[in-house]
């Protein structure tokens, strides 16, 4: 017994040696945060320094680091440094076309117990001025125009909503501004009307949704003549997506009001060869208290068509939309979508889909 316990100490004293002899790595930051503040994007790039230590017992190699943009970069030592030796992490941000706040990480990996320290890089870009081009990128003949596209987003069906068009004369004669092909529910206010040579100006567009007759998204199109010429280039389009209004329902209107309910709101129609007509019928019932509406229905593309049995479902009446997909020239996977519109305050828009393979003959 005694020769046991001896045996079993010498063992335990042989363990605890080994684990004492045992080397680990350790690195430790001074600090893993830094702050910029407030810099200039026109200042250029900007550094930082990250101290550390090895303050483990075995040599610390950094085997990588590795930055979350290609905006920052990172020297660090390549050799191996000793136990109780300082080294530093040298990273570099360029603010260059980054206006705004500044959110970096960098990843550093090592030889260490718990490899994958996190630094940190903060602060706030200052944009830099635009230049003349800049600000009017694109170019009708001498004029020079802030956008092609005004992008008014979502617009309540009684609601108007207004935007500018920023114009430059690049020339060195006036510029008149005509506008054709304006839609009844937009109005335009120019100011000024003809534009001296270096001058700047806008077009202001008004859009009246009460005057559109019409649903969800909405395109419409204007014609900027110069000089009474019509240039290459010179359409400017429109557009939003107008939506009813029912923030001001009460929960008792709430409660009381159409609900569509699709049986299911997506066809997978496998494979077919191209030519082939595809054909789903999409069932719904209005689980509501009030008529439901089908205010409108539009496909995604002109190859699909959809057309309602009724345009006014009555509580508790089942209806269904014929859909169509003519494949003639389509092939390999295709998706095509059918968005619907009704007055139903919880799902007022519902997409459909057609989706499956379409062989080549």
């Amino acid at each position: 017994m005694k020769h046991s316990i001896l045996n079993l100490a010498i063992i335990l004293l042989f363990s605890f040696g080994i684990m004492a002899q045992e080397k680990t790595t350790q690195i430790q930051f001074t600090s893993t945060i830094h702050n910029f503040g407030i810099i200039k994007e026109e200042a250029g790039v900007v550094s930082h320094t990250f101290e550390f230590t090895n303050i483990g017992n075995a040599p610390l190699i950094i085997t990588r680091v590795a930055s979350s943009c290609g905006c920052t970069v990172s020297e660090w030592p390549k050799e191996p440094l000793l136990p109780g030796v300082k080294g530093y992490i040298k990273t570099s941000y360029n603010p260059k076309g980054r206006p705004g706040p500044i959110n970096q990480s960098i990843t550093v990996y090592s030889n260490a117990t718990l490899s994958g320290d996190v630094l940190t890089l903060r602060g706030q870009v200052m944009p830099r001025e635009k230049t003349i081009e800049e600000i009017y990128r694109r170019k009708i003949g001498e004029l020079g125009v802030s956008n092609s596209h005004i992008s008014l987003g979502n617009v309540l069906v009684d609601q108007t909503k207004t935007d500018t068009l920023k114009v430059y004369n690049f020339g060195s004669s006036p510029l008149s501004i005509t506008l054709e092909m304006v839609p009844k529910h937009i109005t335009i206010l120019q100011k000024p009307e003809k534009l001296e040579p270096n001058e700047k100006g806008n077009i202001v567009f008004s859009f009246d949704a009460n005057k559109v007759n019409d649903w969800g998204f909405v395109l419409n199109r204007i014609r900027l003549k110069i000089n009474d010429e019509n240039l290459n280039g010179n359409t400017i389009s429109i557009s939003a997506n107008i939506e009813e209004d029912f923030s001001s329902l009460s929960e008792k209107e709430l409660a009381n009001a159409p609900q569509i309910s699709f049986v299911d709101i997506q066809k997978d129609f496998g494979n077919v060869n191209e030519g082939d007509v595809i054909e789903h019928e999409f069932v719904f019932t209005n689980t509501g208290k009030s008529d439901l509406i089908i205010r409108k229905i539009k496909a995604s593309c002109g190859c699909t068509t959809a057309a309602p049995k009724l345009s006014v479902i009555k509580p508790g009446e089942q209806s269904s939309l014929s859909a169509s997909f003519r494949t003639a020239g389509f092939t390999g996977r295709q998706s095509k979508t059918i968005t619907v519109i009704t007055n139903d305050p919880v799902r007022s828009t519902m997409v459909l889909r057609l989706s499956g393979s379409v062989a080549k003959r």
